[in-house]
């Protein structure tokens, strides 16, 4: 009797883990555009304790941007999306790979090619949500 008591009366689904509006790729955007921000400072400041400084920023930011783009992929796009959108997986792979040559590079060129996919995820994003 408890269990009829308890059981759900309602049965629902979600196309995320969460409600909607908790992912959004301009955390990535943000995080990408501090890299290339950092990037571009370090060109004007030969100082070693400014370089090592801004090393370890421009990684973390990286990274950061790196987790929000894994976590739009693994958390928030599904099955019908990828199918939707066929190129996104391998669009979210080159992302990781940008962010990642900018992680190691002072060249902010390699941080605009990474905002330049985020971009793209960002557009796809969108889509999805006005469906």
């Amino acid at each position: 009797m408890l269990s009829r008591l308890f059981a759900p009366k309602v049965k629902v689904s979600a196309h995320c883990d969460l409600p909607c509006g908790v992912y959004d790729p301009a955390q990535a955007r943000i995080e990408a555009e501090s890299v290339k921000a950092v990037q571009e400072k370090m060109a004007g400041n030969d100082d070693p304790h400014f370089q090592a400084r801004a090393t370890v920023i421009k990684e973390q930011r990286a990274e950061l941007a790196k987790h929000h783009v894994s976590v739009l992929w693994s958390d928030y796009f599904k099955p019908p999306h990828f199918e939707k959108y066929p190129e996104l997986h391998q669009l979210v792979n080159d992302t990781l790979k940008a962010l990642s040559a900018a992680k190691g590079s002072t060249d902010p060129a390699t941080g605009q090619k990474a905002l330049d996919y985020i971009a793209q995820i960002d557009k796809i994003f969108w889509e999805t949500k006005k469906a």
